[in-house]
């Protein structure tokens, strides 16, 4: 009976992974592609192919991002991002939401550094990521401080510390790695 109950559990261990993630790539091609393909799907009737939703997105935000730079069309998007950020609370939502894109994909990253921070009083330490260094309108001391970005395990949310740029350690881990191994509770390593 033990040798049943222990394949089972072996069995369990292999296929929940597995089927987590069809399951979430699936979910996530049906949503995609029903951003543009429920508007595209009517005109198509049965020719309708799954993934043109997708592939319809893809062009469309490839065009956006190509007339964001010409004259007329960038001179639009300004005034739209300038109206956006003067509605109240728009603007608190918007900048969330365009400072986090940004700080991922944009040209100044800010989750590029990982940084291991003492927790004062314990010795324990914690990785986190630099996301600021130019504090001087939160902290006005001599010292200077650094904004460190500490993710909670299996969830998104975190905290973010203003810590002494002293008592923060550099190290030289990708962001990857880093955010992999805070999010599933130090089970997965960078060795694997």
């Amino acid at each position: 009976m033990k040798y049943l109950i222990k394949n089972f559990f072996n069995g369990v261990l292999i296929i929940l992974p597995i089927g987590l993630v069809i399951y979430v790539v699936y979910k996530l091609f049906i949503f995609l592609d029903g951003l543009l393909g429920d508007v595209l799907r009517p005109y198509m009737n049965e020719n309708y192919i799954p993934g043109i939703g997708i592939l319809a997105t893809v062009i469309l935000i490839t065009l956006l991002g190509w007339l964001s730079t010409r004259f007329i069309t960038g001179s639009v998007i300004k005034l739209l991002d300038f109206t956006l950020k003067k509605i109240p609370l728009v603007k608190t939502l918007y900048s969330i939401i365009k400072d986090t894109v940004h700080s991922f994909i944009g040209d100044k990253k800010s989750f590029s550094q990982v940084a291991l921070v003492t927790l004062p009083g314990t010795g324990m330490k914690s990785l986190g990521f630099i996301t600021s260094e130019e504090l001087e309108k939160f902290h006005g001391h001599l010292q200077p401080y650094v904004a460190v970005y500490i993710p909670q395990t299996f969830q998104v949310a975190g905290f973010t510390f203003l810590v002494p740029k002293e008592e923060v350690e550099i190290i030289d881990v990708r962001p990857e790695d880093a955010m992999k191994f805070i999010l599933s509770g130090g089970m997965t390593s960078s060795k694997k």
